[in-house]
């Protein structure tokens, strides 16, 4: 098959073997390769009863057709497993060199089986796979890890991806660090570690994909790049990284202040994208084959917030999270939140979930210093939050709770769900619904729980659509069915996205990436077949879900969200979510009593034999 390596790796870590299994070509054509490839393989495998967090629940790291090639942003992988937070659908996207260097050394994915008994790294390359003993990696920090694994490798351009203590100690919302990014959601660091697995390094040839047609496909990919570079929102993100954005969205109302209960942030400038290139900005950096080159090196050299050396730099969820969430004006104490977050291997987003639920419920008096190991948070004080990381990473006093996720928090201390910000069991990304309705949509009912990524309608709200897909650009506060309609077909497409597997930073036109899968694959891959893809891997993450347990009455948002505030951009506003809920079940053909797909529709996709 062109455009894949046609070989999956297989781990069975209880065994301690290895081997290699074909890449499933009906597959593959159905769902090309990424998440969708994953979700197809992964759901005949697991069921309600796997614990997340048992030998039994399989870790598959998979790349896509593209990965490894010439196109803008194709360096991205995701791994994928039953969640360990949610217990649905377990995905996590990341970029930097390691889904290439996998490409190179012959593989589209690895898929991890069992449990090790002993702490283990898996070393790849073209003629050598091998597991070897991690134990004084045990316990370290991601920064270490890296350093001591590039040391031992006999090349020092092996790529890793691994686990810190966060990981090892089962946090829910482990993070899996790999060159500076990482794949934050979802709790994947959590399913690694349960495997007593610390890291996989992979070092691969030099070597270009096999393409189908390779002379037309990499001027394709040229001619690409350059109508990315020529985008507005590409230029801000180079020029400012993710959190550019965030002037912007603090005067819409987007950007959520004091734990989702205020509408707008005095100190907002000083915690954007701006600020931080006037200020600890090193540098940009640029993951494989990308041209926009979004991420952050920052430094923080002196002071209670100094941070050793020059590390990756807070993304705008962290930004948001570290910041506004919890009234901190203070970007280098948001830096070292980061820092600290990386390299103990903990997801930023639902960790500063976790800790701004707590700041709110102290100043509610619900919780005091008593039952947080006598730390004392304020809105405005960051410091408390900085204890509560290391805590969390280790399981210590009140870190242990922490750890569990927001929900467990809630119950521990008898909170009211709907006073906490999560869905599906997820700490919620951070746009405010009240801001950009079609976010309601993408919360309440996105494929691995409440996210930005799977649905983007703050950015198509803005100004992104994609006429090709019958995605216009519907205004910020419309809750009507033109809103649902697109939200629908913007996941679809994120579902595409998701196996391909590009950038959602990276937008030219629709027919574009289609032109590249047929030039890459040989497989005709035309807006239709765009289309197709994208809701089936859409639904089939859906099925898989329904398989887990969930219901129609996991589509829903707290009312933490969803009550109007007072002042800034969003002043009075709140999306009528319940109604739009309805017309999105219309649209998708889903039963509002049980939240699955019908019939016709599964009929429709091909997947009327998969779901029975």
């Amino acid at each position: 098959m062109k455009g894949f390596c046609g070989t999956i790796l297989v781990v069975d870590l209880l065994r301690e073997s290895i081997g290699t299994e074909p890449l499933d070509e009906e597959i593959a054509r159905a769902f090309l390769g990424g998440a969708g490839y994953a979700v197809r393989y992964l759901y005949d495998l697991v069921d309600e009863c796997t614990n997340p967090l048992g030998a039994e629940n399989p870790l598959f790291f998979m790349t896509g057709p593209l990965t490894g090639t010439r196109a803008p942003t194709a360096g991205r992988w995701v791994v994928c497993a039953k969640s360990p937070l949610t217990g649905i659908w377990g995905e996590s996207n990341c970029g930097g060199f390691f889904g290439a260097e996998l490409k190179f050394a012959g593989f589209d994915g690895v898929l991890v089986k069992g449990a090790s008994e002993r702490p283990v790294y898996l070393w790849i390359t073209n003629d050598e796979q091998d597991l070897k003993d991690a134990s004084h990696l045990w316990g370290k920090g991601i920064y270490e890890t890296h350093f001591t694994l590039k040391k031992e490798s006999p090349d020092d351009l092996a790529r890793v991806a691994c686990i810190g203590p966060a990981g090892e100690n089962l946090v829910k919302y482990a993070s899996i660090g790999s060159e500076e990014r990482a794949a934050g959601r979802t709790g994947m660091g959590a399913v690694m570690g349960s495997k007593n697995l610390k890291a996989v390094v992979v070092r691969g040839k030099s070597q270009d994909i096999d393409l189908a047609d390779p002379e037309h496909y990499n001027q394709l990919a040229k001619t690409i790049r350059n109508e990315i570079m020529g985008i507005f929102t590409a230029q801000m993100m180079g020029e400012l990284g993710t959190s550019g954005g965030v002037d912007m969205y603090n005067v819409r109302g987007q950007l959520p202040v004091k734990y989702w209960t205020r509408g707008e942030f005095d100190g907002a400038y000083d915690i954007s994208g701006s600020t931080m290139k006037e200020s600890i900005l090193v540098r940009s950096r640029h993951c494989f084959a990308c041209p926009i080159g979004c991420g952050r090196v920052v430094s923080v050299k002196e002071g209670k917030h100094r941070i050793p050396g020059e590390v990756e730099g807070p993304e705008y969820e962290t930004v948001a999270g570290f910041g506004s969430q919890l009234l901190n004006n203070n970007l280098e104490a948001i830096a070292r939140a980061n820092y600290l977050c990386n390299d103990y291997g903990i997801d930023t987003i639902s960790s500063s979930g976790v800790i701004s639920l707590i700041y709110y419920l102290s100043e509610k008096g619900i919780i005091h210093a008593d039952d947080l190991d006598g730390i004392n948070p304020h809105f405005g004080d960051i410091d408390p939050a900085l204890q509560f990381i290391s805590r969390i990473a280790h399981r210590e006093g009140i870190g242990d709770i922490l750890a569990e996720g927001a929900n467990a928090v809630g119950d521990y201390f008898g909170v009211p769900r709907d006073e906490i910000a999560t869905v599906d069991g997820m700490e919620v990304t951070y746009h405010d619904i009240r801001s950009t309705y079609g976010m309601a949509i993408a919360y309440a009912t996105g494929p691995r729980g409440p996210g930005h990524n799977s649905c983007d309608m703050y950015m198509t709200s803005t100004g992104q659509p994609f006429p090709e897909l019958d995605i216009p650009v519907p205004d910020h506060y419309d809750d009507s069915s033109v809103m649902t309609d697109t939200c629908a077909r913007l996941q679809d497409y994120r579902a595409f996205y998701s196996t391909v597997i590009l950038c959602m930073f990276c937008n030219p036109s629709p027919s574009s990436i289609g032109n590249l899968l047929t030039l890459a694959t040989g497989w005709d891959t035309g807006i239709p077949e765009i289309k197709t893809i994208g809701e089936r891997v859409l639904t089939m993450k859906r099925l898989f879900n329904i398989k887990m347990g969930l219901t129609a009455d996991w589509d829903t948002l707290p009312g933490i969200l969803t009550h109007p505030v007072s002042e800034g951009g969003s002043a009075g506003k709140c999306p009528d979510w319940r109604k739009m809920l309805a017309q999105y079940y219309e649209f998708r053909e889903w039963d509002s009593r049980t939240g699955a797909p019908s019939e016709a529709k599964l009929k429709e996709l091909g997947l009327l034999s998969v779901f029975r």
